[in-house]
């Protein structure tokens, strides 16, 4: 078993984490540090919020509040939106820490002490108008080099050109714009030029790093280093420990990058080993991997390097797999420039895992990339949900129907083991080179030979002559399935559990590794009853195209079964079950509908907890959110309940085929999704009854058109006519259970 360190670059805290970090530089680590855990490697992964940079102190004085209270509101937003989208940290901390403070003033004595540290007059900016120093966030201009407008005063993200004071054309302070003058402060500088040669020596070897990577480095170290100031004219950041410099502090790009250290020996503190980190850090053997954007390369290709090296004894960098820049309509998504799709937001629409799938699949590892919903929808809906999902469910579920358990039908077929072992192989050589889109495409290409393998095999035909040949084709498909559970679970983590659980494993694929891929599970042991892991999304997102006016939200459906067709009523499987914790007769759910949404329901005296968890059920999605007893509910399960007309019975409506979470009934008939109040939901005449000979059993019976009816069918009713409540491609809203005909919904 190897060690591994895995560097997180760290999110500024001034605003809501997007789209942008997660593709660049938050979910590479997370895939790369899951692979290494089924490999049986031990991983520190570290990082966290960025709280001393210019930006913070910006959105403070906009707010008129302290740098500290940004800093800590978005820590938290950003470490919450982390955790949301499955991303696990060994520790995900915060610069603005006691232990923070004392590391990085560690690495600058040290510094100081081995003569990598000078002090220097040098200019800087000072807008006379508001009478003081700035640094360079508070300064903008055009980029000498490419001519981009509104560029910061430290760096062009257009080109990455670096600057020094007076270098920007053009310039202004951002508060007020008045051109800044250049005055003379004194501050420390790091002598970058020290260590030219050592730096060129470093890279000469490097021959894995990414193109873009070697040639960014190679390019400043040719033109030879220059020292770089390290202290600032501020009083936000770390202080510099020292006598007599009250009125500075050391610079963010600095205590940055000290914070792999100090989140190190932060973690080691936890976990109550204070010298756990020396066996990431001192140790030649453990290498070191850092992940973040294109525009941080030179801090970690160089002047973290730096600082290592004149500090002494600690690794250097053994990668650098940055990323360029996801875009989105043409732009760079950012929270500084605007424009940006904030994971919060995307999350409340999209399942994380489904969002982990689509920028694995459009990751900007060596050049730019598109972001796009509808380039989204058609990836996730074919290759998610129709290819990879479809092909598990299929399997488990028809393996499940004629089985019951893991066929004992003799060996894995040599095709199956041949297929896995060449979607496996290629797979391992994509992951270690941390080159994660080929690696997705590795395993959906194994979730397409899974499905010739299953076509092929003919199952449905081959169980009524062959049952015991049947076994054996589903014995070895259940091992691709098996074997995609584990590839995928860097990637999808939480759908990778799912399945393993279907496949009737204990643990999780962590537990086993990769040495479990091209194994079946284990003969005879129960499957249970599996439910689609992936539903189809869709589009547009709200932030691009805006949600109706209140005035207009009622008008979006017209004609007949208006009422009706407002409804967005989708499947959905219960997938907890808690107790209210301020009500005794409800339940406190999350149910999965495409996407996780808790609901409250008064079902107690109907069901109980066994009975509800795992239950597929109609939900009704855009009933406007509740709090009821203290607790938000985002949606209303369906039920036939026959209390209105004489009877005592309430059944919850549930699809009447297995067809994928999400799935719209209703809704779907006009696209409509607008929010609707609990009267706006009583408009619409819902009934449940017997359907024999065309038509169903209320309103002294009414023809209903469709093929494939079940026995009991829900239907909305207007104006003597009634239509079934179905998703148009042959799934029924049904009950399970015998009702009186005629019984209402609600």
């Amino acid at each position: 078993m190897a060690k591994v360190m895995i560097g997180v670059a760290w999110p500024y805290a001034n605003g809501t984490i997007h789209l942008g970090h997660m593709a660049g530089s938050l979910l590479p680590p997370d895939i790369f540090s899951r692979y290494n855990r089924l490999l049986g490697n031990e991983v520190l992964m570290v990082g966290g919020s960025d709280q001393h940079g210019t930006p913070i102190t910006v959105t403070a004085e906009k707010e008129g509040i302290t740098p500290e209270e940004v800093a800590d509101r978005y820590h938290l937003i950003n470490k919450k939106s982390i955790e949301d989208m499955g991303i696990e940290y060994s520790l995900y901390t915060k610069t603005h820490t006691q232990n923070h403070f004392e590391v990085v003033q560690d690495v600058f004595r040290r510094l100081l002490d081995n003569g990598y540290l000078v002090t220097k007059e040098s200019n800087q900016y000072y807008c006379p108008k508001c009478a003081r120093f700035l640094p360079d966030r508070y300064v903008e201009g055009i980029c000498p080099e490419c001519g981009a407008e509104k560029v910061r005063g430290d760096q062009c993200d257009s080109c990455g050109k670096t600057f020094e004071p007076g270098d920007l054309k053009e310039s202004y302070c951002i508060h007020c714009g008045t051109h800044p003058e250049i005055r003379e402060t004194e501050h420390f500088f790091l002598r970058l030029s020290a260590f030219n040669d050592r730096l060129l020596d470093y890279l000469g070897d490097k021959s894995w790093w990414r193109p873009n990577v070697r040639s960014f480095t190679t390019n400043w170290l040719k033109d030879g280093l220059h020292d770089r100031a390290i202290t600032r004219d501020m009083d936000w950041g770390v202080p510099i420990p020292l006598e007599g410099w009250d009125s500075k502090v050391i610079y963010v790009w600095f205590d940055a990058v000290i914070g792999y250290l100090s989140a190190s020996k932060e973690y080691s503190k936890i976990i109550g080993k204070p010298d756990y980190w020396k066996e990431f850090w001192t140790d030649p053997e453990v290498k070191h991997y850092y992940f973040l954007g294109k525009d941080n390369i030179p801090f970690h290709s160089i002047i973290w390097p730096s600082i290592l090296m004149g500090y002494g004894g600690l690794n250097l960098p053994y990668d650098i797999p940055a990323n360029e820049y996801l875009m989105f309509k043409g732009g760079k998504l950012s929270k500084s420039r605007g424009g940006a799709i904030d994971i919060p937001s995307v999350l409340e629409r999209y399942d994380a895992d489904v969002m982990r799938f689509y920028l694995s699949m459009v990751m900007p590892d060596t050049h730019d990339s598109e972001f796009s919903w509808d380039d989204f929808k058609t990836k996730v809906n074919t290759e998610l949900v129709a290819n990879l999902g479809n092909y598990c469910h299929r399997c488990l579920s028809f393996t499940r129907k004629n089985y019951g358990s893991v066929p004992d039908c003799g060996d894995i077929p040599e095709e199956v083991t041949a297929a896995i072992r060449t979607a496996f192989d290629d797979y391992m050589g994509h992951m270690a080179s941390c080159d994660f889109k080929k690696a997705m495409r590795a395993i959906l290409d194994l979730s397409h030979a899974g499905n010739r393998l299953f076509d092929a095999a003919k199952p449905w035909a081959l169980v009524k002559t062959d049952r015991e040949a049947c076994g054996r084709e589903l014995y070895g498909n259940l091992a691709v399935v098996k074997a995609l559970s584990i590839m995928m679970w860097p990637f999808m983590p939480k759908a990778a559990q799912r399945i393993w659980g279907y496949l009737g494993l204990d643990g999780t694929p962590e537990d086993v590794g990769y040495g479990a891929v091209g194994t079946a599970p284990e003969k005879g042991a129960e499957l249970p009853d599996p439910v689609p892991v992936f539903s189809k999304v869709e589009i547009p997102e709200p932030d691009e195209e805006p949600a109706p006016k209140e005035e207009e939200k009622m008008a979006v459906a017209d004609g007949p079964f208006a009422d009706y067709r407002r409804l967005d009523i989708r499947a959905g499987t219960i997938t907890s079950v808690e107790d209210h914790p301020d009500a005794e007769k409800l339940y406190l759910l999350k149910v999965n509908v495409g996407e996780e949404r808790q609901i409250v329901a008064g079902l107690k005296a109907y069901y109980t907890k066994e009975q509800m968890q795992g239950r597929r059920v109609l939900c009704l999605c855009n009933l406007k959110p509740a709090k009821l007893r203290g607790q938000r509910s985002e949606g209303m399960l369906l039920a036939a309940d026959d209390e209105e007309i004489g009877g005592s019975t309430v059944l919850l409506l549930k699809p009447s085929s297995d067809v994928p979470d999400g799935t719209r009934f209703g809704s779907g008939l006009d696209g409509s999704s607008s929010r609707i109040e609990y009267k706006d939901f009583q408009k619409a005449v819902l009934k449940v009854g017997s359907f024999k000979d065309g038509k169903v059993n209320v309103d002294g019976g009414l023809e209903v058109e469709g093929e494939g009816i079940p026995e009991r069918v829900a239907v909305a009713v207007e104006d003597g006519k009634a239509i079934a409540v179905s998703d148009g491609n042959g799934c029924y809203a049904t009950v399970e259970s015998p009702i009186t005909d005629g019984a209402g919904v609600r």
